[in-house]
């Protein structure tokens, strides 16, 4: 249910970004988020189809990039990347682990018509 404030956000940063560029219509969104993030990419679809309406950013197509989580242990300094074995080292099998990266989501790039 959050990725509707989520959608609602990412329609107010595009359509004041597509004002300062003077754009007559948003037509692509490029956004990144990490495993961990808990963004379900066709629930945020769902609430742009809806929320954007009648708007210049209305049939933007939205394209969703996903990294990996990265750990490292903090037992042993093995970094890697979160797979089927869960938080546990790949090296020494530990759960003592930091995470690094895999928790972002932000909008990498906007394209309007002007």
């Amino acid at each position: 249910m959050h990725e509707l404030s989520v959608t609602e956000s990412i329609l107010e940063i595009s359509l004041r970004h597509a004002g300062q560029a003077n754009a007559k219509r948003v037509t692509n969104l490029y956004l990144v988020i990490g495993q961990l993030a808990s963004i379900v990419d066709d629930s945020v679809q769902f609430y742009w189809d809806i929320i954007s309406k009648d708007t210049i950013a209305q049939g933007a197509t939205l394209h969703f990039k996903r990294l990996p989580a990265k750990l490292i242990c903090l037992d042993c300094s093995q970094q890697f990347n979160l797979g089927s074995d869960g938080f546990s080292c790949p090296n020494c099998m530990n759960d003592h682990v930091k995470i690094l990266s895999g928790d972002e989501f932000y909008m990498e790039a906007i394209d309007v018509e002007t």
